[in-house]
């Protein structure tokens, strides 16, 4: 017995990390937390107002590009006297969320801290630097690649009629497209939350990687804008390499992987 009751302490430091909260404690604590995130939207949405003139400007040169090429007026219009203005509005709110994104995304994290274990704490670092680098490397990826090729099928396609694009519509595609493509690329932290937990397995995504395909050119072909196969393969292709890589990440981070390599090291 006095062996058996010497073995318990390990997990105490892992226990001592996870206090018990209440129910109205945990309530309290999301709103704290978004409240703090709603402070720092708010002070980058009024530092991103005076730029906004100038982001949108980057945001509309694939469309520039694609008319200049197909020869037709590289003006974009609109319907409404207050359109311009509503406009910049949205724009400089998208970029005060994501220029306000590490700091809500560290809420994000103190919010579920309480509920993880000392060693798996080590990873808020990884978490905020990957996720921000994901979604702008999946951002990027739409903005360089999947927008422009998208934007050039469409207009090429009816180069017979005379385009006349409002500024709303434009935002709301652009938009569509480079937060979609920004959103597909966190599924590594997604897969990194569910191997966590044990929820999912390496070797459960790679039974399953054929049905996997399969679902991954369904939402692609969904997303993608255009109905041509060229422009839903370039949105699949990305998704299926993030699928490959959530595996590596999948065999890392499960708690079974975890323990065979800590009983491997003599632990």
């Amino acid at each position: 017995m006095p062996e058996a009751v010497a073995e318990i302490p390990p997990s105490g430091p892992a226990d001592e990390s996870m206090p018990a909260m209440s129910f109205l404690e945990h309530l309290e604590e999301l709103r704290r937390r978004i409240i703090y995130s709603l402070i720092a939207v708010a002070v980058a949405f009024f530092a991103c107002w005076g730029y906004a003139e100038r982001i949108y400007t980057i945001m509309q040169r694939p469309i520039m590009k694609a008319l200049h090429d197909h020869n037709l007026t590289e003006k974009l219009v609109y319907l409404n006297p207050t359109e311009p203005f509503n406009l910049y509005l949205k724009v400089a709110f998208l970029a005060g969320v994501f220029v306000a994104s590490p700091f809500v995304l560290y809420q994000v994290w103190m919010f579920i801290s309480p509920g993880l274990y000392r060693n798996e704490k080590r990873y808020v670092l990884p978490f905020m630097f990957s996720t921000v680098g994901l979604f702008i490397a999946g951002g990027f990826f739409g903005y360089k690649i999947v927008y422009p090729a998208a934007l050039d099928f469409l207009i090429g396609y009816g180069k017979q009629f005379q385009p006349m694009i409002t500024i709303g519509e434009y935002t709301d595609l652009f938009l569509t497209i480079i937060i979609g493509m920004g959103i597909i690329f966190e599924l590594p932290i997604l897969v990194f939350f569910l191997s966590l937990m044990g929820i999912v397995t390496a070797g459960f995504m790679w039974r399953n990687f054929r049905y996997s395909i399969l679902v991954i050119f369904i939402i692609a072909a969904i997303v993608t804008p255009t109905t041509d196969i060229l422009n839903m393969c370039i949105f699949a292709a990305p998704m299926v390499a993030l699928y490959a890589m959530s595996i590596g990440i999948a065999w890392l981070v499960h708690p079974k992987q975890r323990r065979a390599r800590r009983e491997k090291r003599g632990e």
